[in-house]
């Protein structure tokens, strides 16, 4: 038996980050099982005129495919997502993503807040929320209704995070269920991919 409590409810993953969250993403993705089966949305704070370059980054360390997904476009098992440069990511009931370039949330577009809060109102119970290092309060309110909704919360831990803030945020709104370093999120991801065999 893990350390983790998990289970094969979860339906997806989320993940929010700003600045120092980059090594981290890529040592997650570079960790995962090559079969990984459950979607995993990311929200990164990034230059919004820097088009290009990201998702070859992150695709380079990363077992699973990552693509950045289009309007309307439905959430597939085993693939990884990241919301486009300068439009917020929401995902829908049904499982489907929506794009928008609304005014910027938390100064920021993509806002993290609202890629976490529609993924929270379209999963329920059956959301793990991972929210790791960066420099605003972006996303604390996005955990906060992972949990109130019954999902999972996680936050990298601040000792271990580049920039503080934003798991000490979302620490400070709602009971984070697991604070741990980058290491110890991806043996709990890992326990939960043996769930799904």
């Amino acid at each position: 038996m893990g350390r983790f409590n998990v289970n094969n409810q979860y339906k997806a993953i989320v993940i929010g980050g700003s600045a120092g969250s980059f090594q981290g993403i890529t040592k997650i993705l570079s960790n995962l099982p090559d079969n990984f089966q459950l979607p995993i949305i990311m929200c990164l704070h990034r230059l919004k005129h820097v088009r290009n370059g990201f998702v070859e980054a992150l695709s380079i360390k990363s077992i699973m495919e990552v693509t950045e997904p289009y309007d309307k476009q439905s959430v597939k098992r085993g693939k990884v997502y990241l919301a486009p440069a300068n439009y917020h990511l929401s995902v829908e009931l049904g499982q489907y993503f929506s794009l928008s370039t609304e005014e910027m949330v938390n100064n920021s577009r993509p806002s993290i807040d609202i890629t976490l809060e529609t993924c929270a109102y379209a999963y329920r119970q059956r959301l793990i929320g991972i929210i790791l290092s960066g420099a605003n309060k972006d996303g604390a309110m996005g955990m906060k209704r992972i949990k109130d909704r019954g999902g999972l919360t996680i936050a990298q831990d601040p000792a271990e995070c580049m920039i503080d803030t934003m798991p000490k945020a979302a620490m400070a709104l709602t009971e984070i269920d697991y604070t741990l370093k980058i290491e110890e999120i991806i043996q709990f991801l890992i326990e939960l991919h043996k769930q799904y065999k």
